[in-house]
């Protein structure tokens, strides 16, 4: 099934919940921050020589450096810190950073770029409306420190005239930094986060197919095995019966050890058709391949056409995998639910080549979007019905089978048929040396 990511607020709330940041993250990036405010003002103060409100500034490092302290006595360093709390402690930088740049210079300090930092944070960790909201401090702070703020420090006996113009400039520099490295981080970081969503559900889905396969080669062996010791039970059984006159009164208990014994042999028999030597690990041409994919299909009102076609070369034959089948089959599913009358699966190959096509007759892919089919998160779709079970398509599905696919050699594209009768096609390729290379 197509599957589609959800990006819901609710959603969203549950993805960040998972990623959420530890108290060590946060206490050692503001130990960082400690150490580099007292490095600045130690050089400033003793090197430089500039006269500044020294304490006051100490005085606000150490304030930062005591919270630090409690967090770290109050709570272990791998507490996971909910939004809110995160939100409260990079509001608390915000502000800490605001007043020993109120007193060193106000915006004509070229530290007041720092201001971005916090916000860059949580773009990178934090829901937009957290992130929206530490931007609009940032706002606040660095239009208020346009106007008030102490000298900036410098030489007693040389004059500083800074233009109003480049404060200017400063509070507009600092606040595009905010505004469009906050965007930046936070499309890379929910990219990021989309992915590895995709790619959690991917390894997710491969994982089952293979328990699945698993669980069909154990009954098989186990089927195997039991085999033999059912046969003696069979065998004595029946000579046991033999052996037994009519009015024995054990006669009717020996008849049933017989009947239950059969009953057992025909149990493991089915189990035997689940077969580990001949369905999981065993060879199965393309167009057995083919065949499977269609057969869960045929029942569910839409056509489904299969055709062949070679080059004179010997049909291919591959090793049964299970992330090709579920990969493939993704793939034909989506075209049953967005058919309306017919799907076709066209089969051909070469000595160089092997390629499916599978081609509906539904609308198609939306043509702005052909180039982005594959990814993990596709916005601009996600409203588009194209499916006649009435669900909106192109979601996560088709992520995971191209994952699949592409991570046993295949090449997939993806394009809308060209025919009025054509909808959506997918072709998907292998060269054939790596068939028979996995095969052999």
């Amino acid at each position: 099934m197509d599957q589609q990511v959800d990006d819901s607020p609710v959603m969203q709330g549950e993805r960040f919940e998972r990623r959420r940041l530890r108290m060590s993250t946060l206490t050692n990036t503001r130990w960082i921050a400690v150490l580099g405010q007292s490095v600045a003002v130690t050089v400033v103060a003793a090197w430089l020589g500039f006269d500044f409100p020294i304490v006051a500034c100490f005085a606000l490092i150490a304030v930062s450096a005591a919270l630090n302290l409690v967090l770290t006595w109050v709570f272990p360093a791998n507490m996971r810190l909910g939004p809110a709390h995160v939100f409260a402690v990079l509001f608390f930088d915000i502000g800490q950073l605001a007043a020993l740049l109120f007193l060193t210079g106000g915006l004509e300090n070229p530290f007041s770029v720092l201001l971005i930092v916090p916000v860059i944070i949580s773009a990178a960790t934090l829901p937009a409306r957290y992130t929206a909201a530490l931007g609009l401090v940032v706002f606040v702070s660095a239009s208020v420190l346009v106007f008030s703020h102490l000298p900036l420090p410098w030489y007693a006996d040389v004059p500083l005239d800074i233009p109003f113009i480049f404060v200017a400039g400063m509070w507009a520099a600092v606040l595009s930094s905010v505004a469009f490295t906050a965007f930046y981080v936070y499309r890379v970081a929910d990219e990021a986060r989309s992915l590895a969503d995709a790619l959690s559900a991917t390894e997710l889905v491969l994982q089952r197919e293979h328990h699945l396969s698993a669980l069909d080669g154990l009954a098989a062996a186990a089927a195997h095995e039991l085999g033999t010791p059912l046969a003696t039970i069979s065998l004595v059984s029946k000579e046991m019966d033999r052996a037994t006159a009519e009015e024995d009164p054990l006669k009717e208990d020996v008849r049933l050890l017989r009947a239950q014994a059969d009953r057992c042999r025909e149990i493991l028999s089915r189990l035997s058709t689940l077969n580990t030597s001949e369905d999981l690990i065993s060879l199965m041409s393309i167009r057995e391949l083919i065949e499977e994919l269609a057969a869960p299909h045929r029942e569910f009102g839409v056509r489904i056409v299969t055709g062949h076609d070679g080059d004179g070369s010997p049909e291919p034959v591959m090793r049964r995998n299970p992330a090709v089948l579920y990969g493939l089959g993704n793939l034909v599913e989506n075209a049953v639910d967005f058919a309306r009358h017919t799907v076709r699966i066209d089969l051909r190959w070469s000595d160089r080549q092997v390629r499916i096509d599978i081609v509906d007759d539904g609308p198609g892919y939306p043509a702005d979007q052909l180039e982005k089919l594959g990814e993990p998160d596709l916005g601009a779709t996600r409203d588009v019905q194209r499916s006649r079970k009435g669900g909106p398509g192109l979601g996560l599905g088709i992520f995971i089978a191209k994952t699949l696919l592409e991570r046993n050699g295949a090449t997939l594209r993806f394009a809308n048929g060209g025919r009025p009768e054509a909808g959506a096609a997918v072709t998907v390729s292998w060269p054939r040396s790596s068939i028979e290379a996995a095969a052999a």
